[in-house]
C-alpha cells in the first residue's frame, strides 16, 4: 500500500471533521437510534465513557489514515473531490455496508438501526474522502 507521501493535516482534518459529523448526527437521531437499539436514553448514557470517545476518535483516525492510503494505492494522486468522494463511497459499499447488513442481521438488529448506522457510516466515509481528495495526498 502506497503510505509515502500521505498528507498528515489532510488524515487528521479528515478525521476532526468526520467525527463532528458522527456527533451532530447521532444527536439530531438520538431518539430514533435508541428505538432502533432497543435502548433507553439513561441505558445509552450509563454506557457511554470517555474511553468509547476516545477510542472512536482513535478508530476515524485509523480510518482516515486507510482510506489515504488507498487513495495513494489507487494512484489518486490529485484526484479532487469528485474522486475522494467516489473512493470513500465504493470502500462504505464494499467492506462497511456489507460488514454492517450481515452482522445487525445475525444479531437480529431491527433494520432501522443498521440504515441510521449504515448513513452514519456512509458520511463518515464520504466526508473523509472528501476531505483527503481536496488535500491531496
Amino acid at each position: 500500500m502506497a503510505f509515502e507521501g500521505i498528507n498528515y493535516l489532510a488524515v487528521v482534518v479528515a478525521m476532526v471533521a468526520s467525527y463532528a459529523f458522527g456527533a451532530a448526527y447521532y444527536m439530531a437521531l438520538a431518539k430514533p437510534w435508541m428505538a432502533a437499539l432497543g435502548k433507553t436514553e439513561a441505558e445509552v448514557k450509563a454506557g457511554a465513557s470517555p474511553v468509547v470517545y476516545g477510542a472512536t476518535a482513535f478508530a476515524q483516525l485509523i480510518m482516515a489514515f486507510m482510506l489515504a492510503g488507498v487513495m495513494g494505492h489507487l494512484g489518486a494522486v490529485g484526484m479532487g473531490a469528485v474522486g475522494g468522494l467516489t473512493t470513500g463511497f465504493f470502500v462504505w459499499l464494499g467492506f462497511v455496508a456489507t460488514t454492517l447488513v450481515v452482522n445487525h442481521g445475525f444479531q437480529g438488529a431491527r433494520r432501522s438501526l443498521t440504515l441510521i448506522d449504515g448513513a452514519h457510516w456512509l458520511g463518515v466515509l464520504l466526508i473523509q474522502g472528501l476531505v483527503i481528495g481536496l488535500f491531496g495526498l
